[in-house]
């Protein structure tokens, strides 16, 4: 059913209406990649100060480093885990877009969908952020205590988060929220192996430049199978 999910959606690679959402959704997942990279930066001149240094990058500068050859590399490294905030911030952005265009193409017979308010989608997504980043804080302690396990901590922590959040996201589109929380529940095991399979490709540089808008077309998919059954 998972893979199912996602060949379809790479499927739909070639149709230009899903092409345009993608391109779209790359440029701001690189902006927004380039944001927590900045923030970061400022972050280690905040704690360690003017004198910071970074590997391949030297003394942090701020703007000079972040422009810099070296700051690149630092930025698709740390990419592995900056890239799970920022899947979570796509979802809100673009998930209501890729998952129109999937159902235009796969399920036309569906009627409109409730699109959901824009200031609701940024509360809700807000909060699963400090979910997101609490809960990688907190796994902090289970990668020091379990070091050879941290990888896999890490996709099984991360797609728990994330294929909860894309699939409730996707399916509040149709049956709203408290329903998709239902719906959820009753197939938490196959969701959450499913946010494992999209958490694992984001640790990738570069490939996990692509997985937010991929993942949400998977999730809607996924949604459908799930509520057939």
């Amino acid at each position: 059913m998972i893979f199912d999910a996602f060949f379809k959606t790479l499927g739909q690679s070639g149709d230009p209406r899903f092409r345009r959402v993608l391109f779209k959704g790359l440029g701001l997942t690189i902006a927004l990649l380039v944001a927590a990279y900045a923030g970061f930066v400022v972050l280690i001149q905040w704690l360690v100060g003017p004198d910071a240094t970074l590997p391949l990058v030297g003394q942090v500068t701020w703007l000079d480093d972040l422009l810099s050859v070296g700051s690149l590399f630092v930025m698709l490294l740390l990419s592995v885990f900056l890239m799970v905030p920022v899947a979570s911030a796509i979802t809100s952005l673009f998930l209501e877009d890729v998952a129109q265009a999937v159902e235009d193409k796969h399920y036309p017979a569906l009627p409109p969908a409730a699109r959901v308010p824009f200031w609701d989608g940024v509360k809700d997504t807000v909060n699963f952020l400090g979910l997101l980043i609490a809960a990688n804080l907190l796994a902090i302690v289970l990668y020091l205590l379990f070091p050879p396990a941290m990888l896999f901590i890490f996709w099984g922590l991360n797609g728990f988060l994330l294929g909860r959040e894309y699939f409730t996201l996707a399916a509040a589109r149709r049956i709203g929220t408290a329903e998709a929380k239902k719906l959820r529940r009753r197939h938490a095991g196959t969701i959450w192996v499913a946010g494992t399979l999209m958490a694992m490709p984001l640790s990738v540089p570069l490939l996990n430049l692509i997985i937010p808008i991929l993942g949400a077309a998977t999730f809607t998919h996924l949604y459908h199978a799930l509520s057939r059954q």
